[in-house]
């Protein structure tokens, strides 16, 4: 599908503008608009604060069908009912030709959205979403059910690791939709070199501060080093979320409170090169942003054996650790703070050829592109193999 021959009215529909999944969904509708077609958003209206309006209102410029938001809840809750109406008019007028779903609540809505009545198709990405439940949980047991009800309204999946889509076939199924692995990518200026602070932290944590993140781990490693070792490390945790304040009393608990700087949310490349050591001691993942953009300008990374984490590392996958487990961070820790700078440098360069060589901001979004037109080009066949019969 090229832009001048096939333009198309693109609906993204999501609701955090927060996160990975937002960056996702800003540099894709950027690059779909560079390509000629017409992009809109949809997301929650009380969300994201005002780093998610600076964004947003950059990215208007590019926004033919303009920014609408909504009040959209995390969990089911019943005032989805009116939201998802108030969705599928927006849907309508603004005639979308393809509704994209980014994560479960927006994947639901993009879905539910849509009338099937007309030629519009529905793509849904996960980024994680429903599938980072644990398998035998009832969330996961639900959110499973849910799955395989909306695959039915669902054209085409475009699944942004491996690991996200074999948790689908686990969950859910095969499935005879379009399925596509779009890898999150990063532009070409990502893979600049960052300044070296002068006087850097040890360790490093960016990311939302919610459960599942790892940062509570991450605290008890570092009192484990302080306790058994006597190493008072310097720990920056640049993010803002729900848990905030309990890992503030956590790291008092503790004991490590006066060693842990805590910094708001803010543009990665900017905090880039501030610490000797970046952590990201997730517990789930799919294909997190933070550690493409980190691996990408040479950031030496220590992270978990999680979700599409070892995708991302390639042939360094030995590295990574098991998931929360404060004992065995620390020593890795230890370990990886101990390496020559030297050994430290020629791993992160090599993991830096390695994601510039995988993870391509343009293939990207031609791989969405891509799939939308496959899931378009097979519902043109089964309209003409409806009008034959």
């Amino acid at each position: 599908m090229t832009a001048r021959s096939h333009p198309l009215r693109i609906l993204h529909v999501f609701r955090a503008p927060v996160g990975g999944l937002f960056r996702h969904v800003l540099d894709v509708a950027r690059g779909q608009s560079e390509r000629g077609h017409a992009v809109g958003v949809l997301c929650d209206e009380s969300t994201g604060g005002a780093r998610a309006e600076e964004l947003l209102a950059a990215l208007s410029p590019h926004l033919a069908l303009g920014v609408t938001r909504l009040p959209m809840r995390r969990d089911p809750h019943p005032r989805d009912l009116p939201a998802l109406l108030a969705a599928r008019r927006i849907a309508r007028t603004l005639r979308a030709d393809v509704l994209h779903g980014h994560g479960a609540k927006g994947g639901l809505y993009a879905r539910l959205a849509l009338s099937r009545r007309g030629e519009a198709i529905s793509a849904y990405t996960p980024h994680g979403g429903s599938f980072n439940y644990a398998p035998g949980t009832t969330r996961h047991a639900l959110y499973m059910s849910a799955e395989r009800f909306m695959a039915r309204r669902t054209d085409v999946f475009l699944f942004e690791s491996d690991y996200i889509a074999g948790c689908f076939r686990a969950g859910v199924g095969e499935t005879e939709r379009v399925v596509r692995i779009v890898y999150n990518g990063l532009a070409p200026a990502e893979f600049e070199p960052v300044r070296a602070a002068a006087e850097p932290f040890d360790l490093m944590q960016i990311g939302e501060l919610r459960p599942g993140k790892g940062v509570d781990t991450l605290i008890d490693a570092l009192a484990l080093l302080r306790h058994e070792r006597g190493a008072r490390l310097t720990l920056l945790v640049v993010g803002s979320g729900p848990s905030e304040r309990e890992l503030k009393a956590r790291a008092e608990a503790a004991g490590v409170a006066d060693a842990i700087t805590f910094m708001p949310q803010q543009p990665i490349r900017q905090v880039l090169g501030r610490a000797r050591l970046m952590v990201m001691p997730s517990h789930a993942e799919s294909l997190p942003y933070v550690i493409l953009e980190a691996a990408a300008a040479a950031q030496p990374l220590l992270a978990t054996r999680v979700g599409g984490i070892p995708e991302i590392f390639g042939p360094q996958g030995d590295v990574l650790i098991a998931p929360a487990d404060a004992a065995l961070l620390a020593a890795a820790i230890r370990r990886t703070l101990a390496e020559p700078d030297e050994t430290t440098l020629t791993k992160a360069e090599a993991l830096q050829r390695f994601v510039r060589g995988r993870f391509s901001l343009a293939a990207m979004v031609d791989g969405v592109l891509a799939g939308y037109a496959e899931a378009r080009a097979r519902r043109a066949a089964a309209r003409d193999r409806a009008a034959a019969a």
